[in-house]
């Protein structure tokens, strides 16, 4: 085989082929390295499912007092109820009941009560009895020393 010198400056086919196919191979690994397929992963952390804490709109809505421990109190200038399943383990919620959306009419014992159509709520919002099938929506709550801060 003979090169004239027009050939001096072109690249052999096999340099080619071999560079192609050494891109082929780290584009291949790093396709591995960047793997979305969690089948084999230990089990991740789900974020926390509580909302948000109050934000800079937040506003002062009750004294922490106000709220029984396992009970709740209706806050209905604010359209709230605000509950403390467990001592010091607050929520907030929207006093209209997620059914046909009355207002919720008052917090019995441990239990929020839209007596609209006999809808009845757990402390933490989920639905107990229906007609309503989903829980109450939530609102940010915080304790801040004696007060209650939702917003």
């Amino acid at each position: 085989m003979s090169f004239d010198s027009s050939d001096r400056t072109s690249v052999p086919r096999r340099t080619v082929l071999g560079g192609a196919g050494a891109a082929a191979a780290v584009a291949a690994l790093a396709a591995c390295g960047a793997s979305t397929d969690t089948a084999g992963d230990p089990p991740q952390a789900q974020p926390p499912t509580t909302t948000a804490p109050p934000g800079p709109d937040a506003q002062v809505v009750a004294a922490v007092a106000d709220v029984p421990v396992g009970g709740g109190v209706l806050i209905e200038g604010k359209r709230l109820v605000l509950t403390q399943p467990a001592e010091g383990d607050f929520c907030a919620f929207l006093a209209l009941c997620t059914h046909q959306g009355c207002n919720i009419t008052s917090v019995e014992g441990d239990t929020i009560v839209c007596a609209c159509h006999g809808s009845k709520f757990a402390l933490d919002g989920s639905v107990l009895q229906g007609p309503a099938k989903r829980p109450l929506k939530s609102q940010p709550v915080e304790a801040r020393g004696t007060d209650l801060v939702v917003g």
